[in-house]
Protein backbone atom coordinates (compact mmCIF):
# COMPACT_ATOMS: atom_id res chain seq x y z
CA UNK A 1 0.00 0.00 0.00
CA UNK A 2 1.40 3.56 -1.15
CA UNK A 3 2.67 5.34 2.03
CA UNK A 4 -0.03 8.37 1.65
CA UNK A 5 -2.90 5.63 1.58
CA UNK A 6 -1.37 3.74 4.37
CA UNK A 7 -1.53 7.14 6.28
CA UNK A 8 -5.35 8.04 5.60
CA UNK A 9 -6.30 4.38 6.48
CA UNK A 10 -4.46 4.36 9.73
CA UNK A 11 -6.02 8.58 10.33
CA UNK A 12 -9.22 6.78 9.82
CA UNK A 13 -9.20 4.20 12.27
CA UNK A 14 -8.03 6.46 14.97
CA UNK A 15 -10.66 8.98 14.09
CA UNK A 16 -13.20 6.35 14.62
CA UNK A 17 -11.71 4.86 17.81
CA UNK A 18 -11.91 8.57 19.02
CA UNK A 19 -15.08 8.99 18.03
CA UNK A 20 -16.16 5.46 19.86
CA UNK A 21 -14.46 7.00 22.69
CA UNK A 22 -15.91 10.25 22.89
CA UNK A 23 -19.71 8.52 22.07
CA UNK A 24 -20.03 7.75 26.02
CA UNK A 25 -22.61 5.35 26.85
CA UNK A 26 -24.01 6.12 30.14
CA UNK A 27 -25.55 2.96 32.52
CA UNK A 28 -28.94 5.01 32.45
CA UNK A 29 -30.64 7.67 30.60
CA UNK A 30 -34.06 9.20 31.07
CA UNK A 31 -35.74 9.72 28.09
CA UNK A 32 -38.24 12.70 28.08
CA UNK A 33 -40.54 13.54 25.02
CA UNK A 34 -40.75 16.82 23.40
CA UNK A 35 -44.70 16.96 24.81
CA UNK A 36 -43.64 16.53 28.45
CA UNK A 37 -41.10 19.27 27.86
CA UNK A 38 -43.77 21.52 26.24
CA UNK A 39 -46.32 20.70 29.31
CA UNK A 40 -43.73 21.68 31.96
CA UNK A 41 -43.32 25.09 29.93
CA UNK A 42 -46.78 25.71 30.17
CA UNK A 43 -47.20 24.77 34.30
CA UNK A 44 -44.40 27.19 34.57
CA UNK A 45 -46.15 29.96 32.78
CA UNK A 46 -48.94 29.01 34.51
CA UNK A 47 -47.84 30.76 37.85
CA UNK A 48 -48.54 27.26 39.86
CA UNK A 49 -45.98 24.84 39.84
CA UNK A 50 -46.31 23.19 43.17
CA UNK A 51 -48.91 20.63 44.07
CA UNK A 52 -52.21 21.49 42.17
CA UNK A 53 -54.08 20.05 39.29
CA UNK A 54 -51.27 18.61 37.13
CA UNK A 55 -50.49 16.31 40.66
CA UNK A 56 -54.04 15.42 40.86
CA UNK A 57 -54.07 14.28 37.92
CA UNK A 58 -51.08 12.65 37.72
CA UNK A 59 -52.29 10.64 41.19
CA UNK A 60 -55.48 9.94 39.11
CA UNK A 61 -53.56 8.11 36.67
CA UNK A 62 -51.34 6.15 39.02
CA UNK A 63 -54.59 4.89 39.96
CA UNK A 64 -55.91 4.36 37.38
CA UNK A 65 -53.02 1.98 36.16
CA UNK A 66 -52.91 0.04 40.13
CA UNK A 67 -56.91 -0.79 39.63
CA UNK A 68 -58.02 1.93 41.86
CA UNK A 69 -56.00 1.77 44.76
CA UNK A 70 -55.08 4.84 46.57
CA UNK A 71 -52.06 6.93 45.51
CA UNK A 72 -49.68 9.66 47.42
CA UNK A 73 -47.29 10.91 44.78
CA UNK A 74 -44.12 11.89 47.59
CA UNK A 75 -40.33 13.95 46.32
CA UNK A 76 -38.68 10.86 46.88
CA UNK A 77 -39.37 6.89 47.28
CA UNK A 78 -37.53 7.26 50.28
CA UNK A 79 -39.70 9.74 52.03
CA UNK A 80 -42.66 7.59 51.05
CA UNK A 81 -40.81 4.51 52.99
CA UNK A 82 -40.38 6.27 55.63
CA UNK A 83 -44.14 7.63 55.90
CA UNK A 84 -45.44 3.81 55.13
CA UNK A 85 -43.38 2.66 58.23
CA UNK A 86 -44.99 5.30 60.46
CA UNK A 87 -48.44 4.98 59.08
CA UNK A 88 -48.17 1.28 59.47
CA UNK A 89 -47.54 2.09 63.08
CA UNK A 90 -43.63 1.22 62.81
CA UNK A 91 -41.68 2.62 65.98
CA UNK A 92 -39.55 2.32 68.73
CA UNK A 93 -38.91 -1.15 69.62
CA UNK A 94 -40.33 -2.79 66.54
CA UNK A 95 -37.84 -5.29 64.34
CA UNK A 96 -38.54 -4.87 60.40
CA UNK A 97 -37.12 -8.00 58.49
CA UNK A 98 -35.57 -6.74 55.14
CA UNK A 99 -32.57 -7.30 52.71
CA UNK A 100 -29.50 -7.40 52.70
CA UNK A 101 -29.26 -6.57 49.41
CA UNK A 102 -30.48 -3.12 48.53
CA UNK A 103 -29.93 0.47 48.33
CA UNK A 104 -29.13 1.59 52.10
CA UNK A 105 -32.40 3.78 51.95
CA UNK A 106 -34.35 0.77 52.68
CA UNK A 107 -32.74 0.47 55.98
CA UNK A 108 -32.05 3.70 56.62
CA UNK A 109 -35.70 4.48 57.20
CA UNK A 110 -36.44 1.76 59.41
CA UNK A 111 -33.50 3.04 62.01
CA UNK A 112 -35.10 6.77 60.74
CA UNK A 113 -39.15 5.59 62.60
CA UNK A 114 -37.08 4.14 65.54
CA UNK A 115 -36.64 0.20 64.99
CA UNK A 116 -34.35 -1.82 64.35
CA UNK A 117 -33.73 -3.65 60.95
CA UNK A 118 -33.10 -7.45 60.72
CA UNK A 119 -31.73 -8.59 57.88
CA UNK A 120 -32.15 -11.57 55.76
CA UNK A 121 -29.76 -13.19 52.41
CA UNK A 122 -31.15 -13.15 49.43
CA UNK A 123 -31.06 -15.78 46.56
CA UNK A 124 -28.00 -15.59 44.47
CA UNK A 125 -29.44 -15.74 41.24
CA UNK A 126 -33.02 -13.34 41.79
CA UNK A 127 -30.97 -11.02 43.66
CA UNK A 128 -34.57 -11.39 46.21
CA UNK A 129 -34.78 -11.84 49.47
CA UNK A 130 -34.99 -15.50 50.72
CA UNK A 131 -38.83 -15.75 52.34
CA UNK A 132 -37.25 -19.18 54.02
CA UNK A 133 -35.02 -17.31 56.10
CA UNK A 134 -37.54 -14.70 56.68
CA UNK A 135 -39.97 -17.43 58.75
CA UNK A 136 -36.87 -18.19 60.84
CA UNK A 137 -36.09 -14.37 61.63
CA UNK A 138 -39.05 -13.78 63.00
CA UNK A 139 -39.69 -12.48 66.81
CA UNK A 140 -42.37 -11.72 69.21
CA UNK A 141 -40.76 -7.86 68.29
CA UNK A 142 -41.65 -8.06 64.24
CA UNK A 143 -44.06 -5.76 63.09
CA UNK A 144 -43.00 -5.71 59.54
CA UNK A 145 -41.82 -7.26 56.39
CA UNK A 146 -40.32 -5.42 53.85
CA UNK A 147 -39.21 -6.68 50.61
CA UNK A 148 -37.09 -5.24 47.55
CA UNK A 149 -38.53 -6.00 44.25
CA UNK A 150 -34.83 -6.57 43.16
CA UNK A 151 -34.13 -5.43 39.42
CA UNK A 152 -37.81 -5.12 38.67
CA UNK A 153 -38.02 -8.83 39.41
CA UNK A 154 -40.84 -9.51 41.72
CA UNK A 155 -40.64 -11.83 45.21
CA UNK A 156 -42.65 -14.85 45.30
CA UNK A 157 -45.94 -12.44 46.68
CA UNK A 158 -47.80 -15.69 47.50
CA UNK A 159 -45.34 -16.90 49.73
CA UNK A 160 -44.87 -13.23 51.42
CA UNK A 161 -48.05 -12.74 52.46
CA UNK A 162 -49.04 -16.22 53.63
CA UNK A 163 -46.20 -15.77 55.87
CA UNK A 164 -47.26 -12.06 56.79
CA UNK A 165 -50.72 -13.19 57.24
CA UNK A 166 -50.16 -16.68 59.58
CA UNK A 167 -47.66 -14.49 61.54
CA UNK A 168 -50.33 -10.99 61.82
CA UNK A 169 -47.23 -8.64 60.04
CA UNK A 170 -47.73 -5.94 57.69
CA UNK A 171 -45.84 -5.71 54.48
CA UNK A 172 -44.38 -2.32 53.20
CA UNK A 173 -43.01 -3.68 49.56
CA UNK A 174 -39.92 -2.10 48.17
CA UNK A 175 -40.81 -1.43 44.72
CA UNK A 176 -38.43 1.09 43.74
CA UNK A 177 -37.28 -1.05 41.18
CA UNK A 178 -40.65 -2.93 39.82
CA UNK A 179 -43.05 -0.14 37.92
CA UNK A 180 -44.49 -2.20 35.31
CA UNK A 181 -43.56 -5.57 36.99
CA UNK A 182 -45.93 -8.07 37.38
CA UNK A 183 -46.87 -11.36 39.82
CA UNK A 184 -48.85 -13.81 37.93
CA UNK A 185 -50.56 -11.25 35.90
CA UNK A 186 -51.23 -8.79 38.67
CA UNK A 187 -49.27 -5.59 38.59
CA UNK A 188 -47.01 -4.86 41.66
CA UNK A 189 -48.89 -2.24 43.20
CA UNK A 190 -52.24 -3.57 42.52
CA UNK A 191 -52.66 -5.99 45.20
CA UNK A 192 -51.09 -6.23 48.45
CA UNK A 193 -50.34 -4.19 51.46
CA UNK A 194 -48.48 -0.76 51.32
CA UNK A 195 -46.26 -0.31 48.01
CA UNK A 196 -44.26 2.23 47.26
CA UNK A 197 -42.33 3.05 44.23
CA UNK A 198 -39.46 4.91 42.80
CA UNK A 199 -39.27 7.89 39.72
CA UNK A 200 -35.42 8.73 40.01
CA UNK A 201 -33.96 9.72 36.54
CA UNK A 202 -32.79 5.97 36.53
CA UNK A 203 -36.07 4.04 36.63
CA UNK A 204 -38.24 2.30 34.54
CA UNK A 205 -40.17 6.04 34.51
CA UNK A 206 -38.99 9.36 35.83
CA UNK A 207 -40.18 12.17 37.51
CA UNK A 208 -36.74 13.82 37.94
CA UNK A 209 -37.10 12.57 41.23
CA UNK A 210 -40.22 11.82 43.39
CA UNK A 211 -41.64 8.25 44.21
CA UNK A 212 -45.14 7.11 45.31
CA UNK A 213 -46.95 4.95 48.10
CA UNK A 214 -50.15 2.90 47.13
CA UNK A 215 -52.53 1.71 49.85
CA UNK A 216 -55.92 0.94 49.86
CA UNK A 217 -57.06 2.19 53.42
CA UNK A 218 -58.58 5.28 53.56
CA UNK A 219 -57.77 6.06 57.47
CA UNK A 220 -54.30 5.06 56.74
CA UNK A 221 -54.39 7.61 53.25
CA UNK A 222 -55.67 10.39 55.93
CA UNK A 223 -52.35 8.93 58.46
CA UNK A 224 -49.83 9.31 55.39
CA UNK A 225 -51.32 13.16 54.13
CA UNK A 226 -50.67 14.00 57.32
CA UNK A 227 -47.23 12.52 57.64
CA UNK A 228 -46.30 14.34 54.20
CA UNK A 229 -47.26 17.91 54.63
CA UNK A 230 -46.85 19.11 58.14
CA UNK A 231 -49.10 16.82 60.52
CA UNK A 232 -51.87 19.03 59.48
CA UNK A 233 -55.52 18.53 59.47
CA UNK A 234 -57.91 21.11 58.22
CA UNK A 235 -61.58 21.43 59.06
CA UNK A 236 -64.65 21.78 57.14
CA UNK A 237 -64.94 25.34 57.75
CA UNK A 238 -60.78 25.65 56.54
CA UNK A 239 -59.68 25.90 60.03
CA UNK A 240 -56.18 24.59 60.25
CA UNK A 241 -54.40 22.30 63.07
CA UNK A 242 -51.28 20.52 63.28
CA UNK A 243 -51.38 17.02 65.48
CA UNK A 244 -48.35 15.75 64.67
CA UNK A 245 -44.31 16.35 64.09
CA UNK A 246 -44.95 15.70 59.86
CA UNK A 247 -42.45 16.37 57.08
CA UNK A 248 -42.99 17.78 53.67
CA UNK A 249 -42.71 15.49 50.72
CA UNK A 250 -45.66 16.85 48.32
CA UNK A 251 -45.45 16.97 44.93
CA UNK A 252 -44.44 19.74 42.11
CA UNK A 253 -47.15 20.10 39.11
CA UNK A 254 -43.98 20.48 37.56
CA UNK A 255 -43.08 16.37 37.81
CA UNK A 256 -46.53 15.76 37.38
CA UNK A 257 -45.95 16.98 34.31
CA UNK A 258 -43.03 14.82 33.22
CA UNK A 259 -44.83 11.78 34.97
CA UNK A 260 -47.66 11.94 32.87
CA UNK A 261 -45.75 11.76 30.12
CA UNK A 262 -43.70 8.63 31.42
CA UNK A 263 -46.60 6.96 32.14
CA UNK A 264 -47.90 6.88 29.04
CA UNK A 265 -45.06 5.25 27.73
CA UNK A 266 -44.25 3.00 30.39
CA UNK A 267 -45.12 -0.13 28.84
CA UNK A 268 -43.18 0.78 25.53
CA UNK A 269 -40.52 1.38 27.89
CA UNK A 270 -40.51 -1.95 29.39
CA UNK A 271 -40.78 -3.83 26.49
CA UNK A 272 -37.43 -2.53 25.19
CA UNK A 273 -35.83 -3.21 28.29
CA UNK A 274 -36.63 -6.65 28.08
CA UNK A 275 -35.71 -7.03 24.48
CA UNK A 276 -32.43 -5.66 25.59
CA UNK A 277 -32.16 -7.66 28.74
CA UNK A 278 -32.40 -10.89 26.37
CA UNK A 279 -29.85 -9.80 24.17
CA UNK A 280 -27.49 -9.64 26.98
CA UNK A 281 -28.31 -13.11 28.34
CA UNK A 282 -27.59 -14.12 24.49
CA UNK A 283 -24.57 -12.23 23.70
CA UNK A 284 -22.81 -11.46 26.64
CA UNK A 285 -20.00 -14.25 26.74
CA UNK A 286 -16.63 -13.40 28.57
CA UNK A 287 -13.58 -15.52 29.56
CA UNK A 288 -13.78 -16.06 32.36
CA UNK A 289 -17.46 -16.16 32.40
CA UNK A 290 -19.67 -13.34 34.03
CA UNK A 291 -22.50 -14.86 36.38
CA UNK A 292 -25.78 -13.47 34.80
CA UNK A 293 -29.25 -12.80 36.82
CA UNK A 294 -31.44 -15.30 36.83
CA UNK A 295 -33.62 -15.31 33.29
CA UNK A 296 -37.27 -14.73 34.20
CA UNK A 297 -40.44 -14.27 32.26
CA UNK A 298 -42.23 -11.19 30.75
CA UNK A 299 -43.12 -9.96 34.35
CA UNK A 300 -39.70 -9.10 35.10
CA UNK A 301 -39.41 -5.15 33.63
CA UNK A 302 -35.43 -5.19 33.94
CA UNK A 303 -34.90 -2.12 35.73
CA UNK A 304 -31.19 -2.98 35.66
CA UNK A 305 -28.80 -5.57 34.59
CA UNK A 306 -26.51 -6.52 36.61
CA UNK A 307 -23.77 -9.54 36.14
CA UNK A 308 -21.23 -10.68 38.92
CA UNK A 309 -17.50 -10.48 38.08
CA UNK A 310 -15.60 -13.65 38.09
CA UNK A 311 -13.50 -12.29 40.39
CA UNK A 312 -11.68 -15.56 41.39
CA UNK A 313 -10.12 -15.61 38.06
CA UNK A 314 -8.92 -12.01 37.04
CA UNK A 315 -5.89 -9.95 38.23
CA UNK A 316 -7.40 -6.97 39.48
CA UNK A 317 -10.60 -5.72 41.18
CA UNK A 318 -13.83 -4.31 40.39
CA UNK A 319 -13.04 -0.53 40.60
CA UNK A 320 -10.41 -1.62 37.95
CA UNK A 321 -12.83 -3.51 35.22
CA UNK A 322 -14.64 -0.40 35.68
CA UNK A 323 -11.90 2.01 34.80
CA UNK A 324 -11.00 0.22 31.65
CA UNK A 325 -15.02 -0.27 30.39
CA UNK A 326 -15.34 3.53 31.05
CA UNK A 327 -11.85 3.91 29.08
CA UNK A 328 -13.85 1.97 26.39
CA UNK A 329 -16.88 4.42 26.52
CA UNK A 330 -19.22 2.27 28.87
CA UNK A 331 -20.46 3.13 31.82
CA UNK A 332 -21.13 0.65 34.54
CA UNK A 333 -22.29 1.13 37.89
CA UNK A 334 -22.39 -0.85 41.37
CA UNK A 335 -26.50 -1.68 43.15
CA UNK A 336 -25.23 -2.12 45.25
CA UNK A 337 -22.99 -2.60 48.49
CA UNK A 338 -24.56 -4.98 51.11
CA UNK A 339 -25.64 -2.93 53.54
CA UNK A 340 -24.65 -4.52 56.64
CA UNK A 341 -21.05 -3.86 55.67
CA UNK A 342 -21.38 -0.39 55.31
CA UNK A 343 -20.06 1.84 57.96
CA UNK A 344 -23.52 2.90 59.44
CA UNK A 345 -24.80 -0.91 60.15
CA UNK A 346 -20.60 -2.37 61.12
CA UNK A 347 -20.87 0.48 63.75
CA UNK A 348 -24.39 -0.83 64.99
CA UNK A 349 -23.06 -4.68 65.34
CA UNK A 350 -24.54 -6.19 61.79
CA UNK A 351 -22.07 -9.02 61.70
CA UNK A 352 -20.37 -9.32 58.50
CA UNK A 353 -19.86 -12.59 56.83
CA UNK A 354 -23.60 -13.55 57.72
CA UNK A 355 -24.39 -12.83 54.77
CA UNK A 356 -23.04 -15.07 52.27
CA UNK A 357 -24.97 -14.45 48.87
CA UNK A 358 -25.91 -10.54 49.81
CA UNK A 359 -21.76 -10.05 50.64
CA UNK A 360 -21.02 -11.87 47.20
CA UNK A 361 -23.10 -9.35 45.12
CA UNK A 362 -22.19 -6.42 47.16
CA UNK A 363 -18.61 -7.19 46.41
CA UNK A 364 -18.78 -8.19 42.41
CA UNK A 365 -21.72 -6.64 41.00
CA UNK A 366 -21.71 -4.41 37.92
CA UNK A 367 -24.33 -2.96 36.41
CA UNK A 368 -24.57 -2.58 32.38
CA UNK A 369 -26.04 -0.41 29.99
CA UNK A 370 -29.62 -0.54 29.91
CA UNK A 371 -32.49 1.75 29.05
CA UNK A 372 -35.09 1.89 26.13
CA UNK A 373 -32.80 4.52 23.71
CA UNK A 374 -30.29 2.17 23.30
CA UNK A 375 -29.84 0.32 20.27
CA UNK A 376 -28.89 -3.61 19.88
CA UNK A 377 -25.77 -2.38 18.58
CA UNK A 378 -25.07 -0.76 21.79
CA UNK A 379 -25.37 -4.04 23.70
CA UNK A 380 -23.14 -5.78 20.72
CA UNK A 381 -20.56 -2.65 22.02
CA UNK A 382 -20.58 -3.44 26.07
CA UNK A 383 -20.28 -6.85 25.36
CA UNK A 384 -17.16 -6.57 23.67
CA UNK A 385 -15.81 -3.93 25.97
CA UNK A 386 -16.70 -6.77 28.70
CA UNK A 387 -15.15 -9.28 26.51
CA UNK A 388 -12.10 -7.65 25.94
CA UNK A 389 -11.36 -6.34 29.76
CA UNK A 390 -11.73 -9.99 30.84
CA UNK A 391 -9.63 -10.83 28.94
CA UNK A 392 -6.53 -8.71 29.71
CA UNK A 393 -7.71 -9.48 33.43
CA UNK A 394 -7.21 -13.34 32.67
CA UNK A 395 -4.10 -12.46 30.69
CA UNK A 396 -2.26 -10.74 33.34
CA UNK A 397 -3.36 -13.16 35.40
CA UNK A 398 -1.47 -16.46 33.73
CA UNK A 399 1.45 -14.32 33.49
Amino acid sequence: MPHDAQLKTQTARVSTDNAQRLQYLPFARPDIDEASIAAVAEVLRSGWITTGPRTAQFEAALSSYFGGRIVKTFTSATGALEVALAAAGVGAGDEVITTAMSFAATANVILRVGARPVFVDVDLGSRNIDLDQVETAITPRTKAIMPVHFAGRPVDMDQLYEIAKRRGLRVIEDAAHAMGACWRGKRIGSTGDIVVFSFHPNKNMTTIEGGALVLDDADEAVIVDRHRFHGIRKSADGDLDVEMPGGKYNFSDVAACIGLGQLARLDEFNVRRRALADLYFERLQTDPPMSLPDRADEDHCWHIFSPLLPLEHMSFGRSEFIRRMHARGIGVGVHYPAIHELTLYRERGYAERSYPNAERIGHGTVTLPLFPAMADSDVDRVCKAAREVLAEAKTRRRA
